[in-house]
């Protein structure tokens, strides 16, 4: 059995290569992250992205971030072999918003919020909202893994060095 440090490092790729595929995936095939159970659900690139490349024993680090940012330098990244190492997300559904950062390193989320919030009136029960607050953020947390289920049944297909990546770096190249 490999110790759990020693898996950690060896598959922590896993996350950032989930990244670079849901980017892939929200801008080329949105229909393949379609989840019955979440109807109406979809997701956009927010207003942060980290990238990695490991070049000579080094590691390059891109951060990007504002609204509205342009993806270029992003693109360029990834020509060059970089890796999504963290994503910042705009997740709707019909009637919620959320945006939440994810890490790929732990597949750790962060700075998860609900962005479309309503007036609260004083004499409304604080506690329902509380527990409908949470709710919600369960909700787009089971979508998140119930996607991340979809990249790994993709990632050990067949299909994943056949279609997916020659895919991928066709996307990364004709990209502007």
């Amino acid at each position: 059995m490999l110790d759990l440090s020693v898996a950690y490092h060896r598959y922590r790729f896993v996350g950032h290569e989930f990244l670079t595929w849901l980017w892939f995936v929200l801008e080329q095939e949105p229909g393949k992250i379609e989840i019955e159970k979440f109807a109406g659900f979809s997701a956009r690139i927010g207003n942060r992205m980290v990238l990695e490349n490991t070049v000579h024993q080094s590691t390059e680090t891109l951060i990007i971030k504002g609204e509205d940012v342009g993806l270029e330098e992003a693109m360029l990244s990834l020509k060059k072999g970089g890796m999504i190492s963290e994503m910042n997300l705009i997740v709707s559904s019909d009637r919620q918003q959320w945006q939440l950062t994810v890490k790929g390193e732990g597949m750790t989320v962060s700075g998860l919020k609900i962005l479309n919030t309503m007036e609260l009136e004083p004499e409304e029960d604080q506690e329902a909202i509380l527990l409908d607050r949470i709710a919600t953020c369960e909700q787009v947390m089971e979508w998140l893994f119930s996607v991340f289920r979809i990249f790994l049944k993709t990632r050990l297909s067949d299909d994943w060095d056949r279609q997916v990546i020659v895919d991928m770096r066709r996307w990364i190249s004709d990209r502007e």
